[in-house]
């Protein structure tokens, strides 16, 4: 990769000799685009950026980057992350990942990386089925979803990717869709943006193996009544011009309509960033489309904490026993501060 230290960047200078192979049709292919897009206005150069993923389809993403990257082992993306970050604090580090990939095999090292708080963003693809091997169900595979691995339908109870990473002290969640790119390449920024660990999950179509599974939170006819964005000091509004709100009763999110009863929108839940408490309740925000009076799916950012990052504290220590030049003792450290006598 030829270093450029001198002329502004473009979203070609991202795009490298590879020829993407991934099927026709594939979201990635939008995901890949809105991330070579948004890439130039990061202010940094391109020997500043690495790109880190494990195994899937989505994993090829390095090769299609023209930035430092590394094609890791299977759900070990987040390891070999939080070494880089550790080692080179000064890396935009990015983490691309499968929803099989980071909640199956790797999902011990997902949760410890969130509550870590490496600062380096994660780009979770969720299409909720293994694409690379060819159609299994995977963790985030609805129950009843039939698959070569699952003729009868799976009776395995999914993640819910959001609720899992908030409890595992994610100070930075939110979920976008690879055929929203606008919204998409928004998402990318506030991830970027985030000091700390950005969790963004993104819904992306495998049209082959599992085609069409959130099309009603994309397709024109449906998104408005589906899908709810969510944005900061803004009330929950979502179907068509913004119909129907959601308030909270206590805890517990009820859908309004906004023609009916007086309600408006001071009534409505106020979305707040920052309160844990309601972006745990909006996490849970998954309901079954065909299930009656069922709550739309939000996206957008869940929640933003600032929350020490591990490197910045790790180095800190590091300077500190560099400081203390020779001043510890090697046979009080080994011996530690508990003794026992044996008699």
């Amino acid at each position: 990769m030829e270093l450029n230290t001198t002329t502004k960047l473009t979203a070609k200078d991202f795009i490298t000799d590879q020829d993407v192979r991934w099927c026709p049709g594939c979201g990635d292919y939008s995901i890949l685009k809105q991330v070579q897009t948004v890439m130039p206005e990061l202010g940094l150069k391109r020997e500043e950026i690495v790109f880190i993923s494990g195994i899937g389809c989505s994993s090829r993403f390095p090769y299609y980057m023209e930035t430092y990257g590394m094609h890791s082992i299977h759900g070990r993306a987040t390891a070999v992350a939080s070494g880089l970050k550790a080692t080179r604090p000064d890396l935009s580090v990015w983490i691309v990942t499968g929803d099989g990939d980071a909640l199956s095999i790797g999902g011990n090292h997902l949760i410890h990386l969130l509550r870590r708080n490496f600062d380096v963003n994660i780009l979770l693809f969720n299409n909720e089925i293994y694409g690379l091997t060819k159609g299994q169900y995977s963790p985030t595979s609805p129950i009843g979803k039939v698959a070569k691995s699952t003729p009868m339908g799976s009776i395995d109870h999914p993640f819910n990717p959001l609720a899992l990473c908030l409890g595992a002290g994610a100070t930075f969640v939110a979920r976008s869709m690879d055929r929203d790119p606008v919204h998409l390449r928004e998402m990318l920024k506030r991830s970027n943006n985030h000091k700390g660990t950005a969790l963004l999950e993104i819904y992306q179509n495998c049209n082959v193996f599992n085609d069409g599974a959130f099309e009603v939170f994309t397709e024109k006819a449906s998104k408005k009544q589906e899908a709810i964005f969510v944005e900061q000091n803004k009330p929950l509004l979502f179907g068509e011009n913004n119909s129907k709100g959601i308030k909270l009763e206590g805890l517990k999110p009820v859908i309004v309509n906004m023609d009916e009863g007086g309600i408006s929108a001071n009534d409505l839940w106020i979305h707040d960033e920052k309160d844990a408490t309601k972006a745990n309740i909006l996490s849970r925000f998954f309901d079954d489309v065909k299930k009656e009076n069922h709550l739309p799916r939000p996206f957008g950012v869940f929640y933003s904490e600032d929350r020490y990052c591990y490197e910045d504290v790790l180095q800190q220590q590091v300077n500190d026993a560099i400081a203390a030049k020779g001043k510890g003792n090697l046979n009080d450290l080994l011996k530690g501060k508990n003794t026992w006598e044996v008699k």
